[in-house]
């Protein structure tokens, strides 16, 4: 009868351990997702935030054959960059032609340095 009950333990043992590893995947994987979902979230948060709510906005566009910049929706630019536009690669020229979007000065400093280098 020891043996037998040896059988069952090392059974329910085994058992239980396989139940709780699976139970530990699952977790981990429920909780990545959530992280993924939680940081989409945030991206689409910031995108659908109104102009008050990010405080200074700038849009970089051609203005008269150089890059202008404009902020808060104005006509004319309040900084020019002196870069001929014709310099920058085909999809740098259709990007500022749409209308590049910044949020933040930094943002904008960035931007400047990589189109100009």
């Amino acid at each position: 009868m020891g043996r037998a009950l040896k059988k069952i333990d090392r059974r329910a043992f085994f058992a239980l351990l396989t139940a709780a590893a699976v139970s530990g995947f699952i977790v981990i994987c429920t909780l990545g997702q959530t992280v993924q979902r939680q940081r989409a979230a945030a991206k689409t948060e910031e995108i659908y935030r109104t102009p008050e709510e990010l405080g200074d906005v700038y849009l970089v566009r051609e203005y008269n054959g150089r890059i202008g910049v404009f902020r808060d929706g104005g006509d004319v630019p309040y900084r020019i960059i002196d870069y001929d536009i014709s310099l920058l690669s085909d999809m740098d020229r259709e990007m500022i032609a749409g209308g590049v979007v910044m949020t933040s000065d930094e943002e904008l400093r960035q931007f400047i340095e990589d189109i100009a280098t």
